[in-house]
């Protein structure tokens, strides 16, 4: 690992305080960054530490949306998506990914902001114009199996590794970040990747030196949703969810009986928009 300096950011103090530049990178919780800086695929000069930034480590909501903290862990996203009805799509995703240790550790911004997990990408022998652009695409006629078949070029074929952000654009998030100079913006997460064409070093949307601050979603039923049903003896609303993409089709509007040790026998419906809404 080759010799950095550390900052801490608090959120009290503007970004212009800090000695950003290129060579700069911003630390969460340090899931995946650190690895690439111990296989010298990153080699920031600046280390800027967000583990103190206590305001964006929240969730909150109002009556129209839910504002989910760049800072908040992906196990407390999961349990609090988890209760929520609305985005219950994202507690699964949450969930399917990583180790329970990982999750603990990986942050919200630090999980839409992943790098890649291309074999070479990873490997500074190789190729990759993504690690150091110009260099040519490894991946593109070799071992391409864990890669995209969409939204590719002949730069670069690698996908994009989070399970969340798929969740998060199908609940129409917006991405919300500040910049150095104090101003603020929303990018809706749907617009916030871009695609490889000749610049695949490039993933998004941000300037250089802009950081997240947090994610807000509309309070409304984008997804499978869990329906707890009083009339099928249901007195308590209890964390149990079903897959709604291992059921079979039109099986999402019947009621499925699960039986569980010291808890009483349960009746959970799970409805989807586009097979029961109205119909």
């Amino acid at each position: 690992m080759q010799p950095f300096t550390l900052h801490h950011y608090n959120g009290e103090k503007p970004l212009s305080s800090l000695p950003l530049d290129t060579r700069s990178r911003f630390l969460a919780g340090g899931t995946n960054l650190i690895d690439l800086m111990k296989l010298q695929v990153e080699t920031p000069k600046t280390l800027v530490s967000l583990a103190k930034w206590d305001k964006a480590n929240t969730i909150s909501e109002d009556d129209n949306y839910y504002y989910i903290g760049a800072m908040v862990t992906n196990s407390d996203l999961a349990k609090f998506a988890h209760t929520q009805p609305n985005v219950s799509l994202l507690a699964q995703a949450l969930l399917s990914g990583a180790t329970v240790q990982l999750r603990n550790r990986a942050t919200t911004a630090g999980n839409l902001l992943q790098r890649t997990r291309c074999y070479y990408f990873y490997d500074t022998t190789k190729a990759c114009n993504k690690r150091e652009p110009g260099t040519g695409c490894s991946a593109y006629n070799s071992m391409n199996r864990i890669h995209a078949i969409f939204g590719t070029s002949e730069s670069c074929i690698a996908t994009h590794p989070s399970d969340m952000a798929v969740a998060m654009i199908a609940l129409n998030a917006q991405v919300h970040t500040q910049q150095p100079d104090g101003n603020t913006r929303q990018i809706a997460l749907r617009d916030f990747y871009r695609e490889p064409g000749d610049t695949p070093h490039i993933e998004t949307q941000l300037d250089e030196d802009e950081l997240i601050t947090h994610v807000s979603i509309k309070k409304k039923a984008n997804s499978p949703v869990v329906v707890w049903a009083p009339s099928l003896g249901i007195r308590k609303k209890q964390s149990v969810f079903l897959k709604a993409r291992n059921q079979p089709k039109k099986s999402y509007c019947k009621p499925r009986k699960l039986s569980y040790p010291k808890q009483k026998r349960l009746a959970v419906m799970t409805l989807n928009q586009n097979y029961c809404a109205g119909r």
